[in-house]
């Protein structure tokens, strides 16, 4: 991230919105699994424990497409959309793989959840790749 970049307004609004949401997720995903945990759920209530953390990510999602829309500058912008199509590639290709590999008993079962985080990690590596490209 640059010094204009990290000086801009649509900076500012995404930082100002996704650590909450990053902490509010967080908070929610500890306070789930101790709730399923203690209390032992069953019907409606477990349903909505088990899918509570999911909103929060949900919110990080949103707040991702509204920096694109909300970033003036198109360097910026072009970098976001370019990195996010690297992780979404990334991200297919390797849950296709394993998938493949789960199907044959050779890796270990992973659950759907990780996926985000994946697709988070393959675009902040994609990125200064991205970069680079401009400079």
């Amino acid at each position: 991230m640059t010094q204009s970049q990290a000086r801009s307004p649509a900076v500012k609004r995404y930082m100002q919105r996704f650590l909450p949401a990053m902490g509010l997720y967080v908070l929610v995903l500890f306070a789930s699994l101790f709730a399923i945990k203690i209390l032992d759920p069953t019907g409606p209530l477990l349903w909505i424990l088990a899918v509570a953390p999911a909103i929060p990510i949900l919110a990080v999602i949103a707040i991702m497409g509204l920096y694109i829309t909300e970033e003036s500058d198109e360097l910026p912008r072009a970098v976001m959309v370019q990195s996010m199509l690297w992780g979404i590639g990334l991200t297919l290709s390797a849950a296709t793989v394993w998938g493949f590999l789960e199907n044959a008993d050779l890796v270990p079962h992973l659950s759907s959840f990780l996926i985000f985080p994946l697709f988070c990690a393959a675009m902040g590596l994609a990125q200064p790749f991205v970069w680079r490209r401009y400079r």
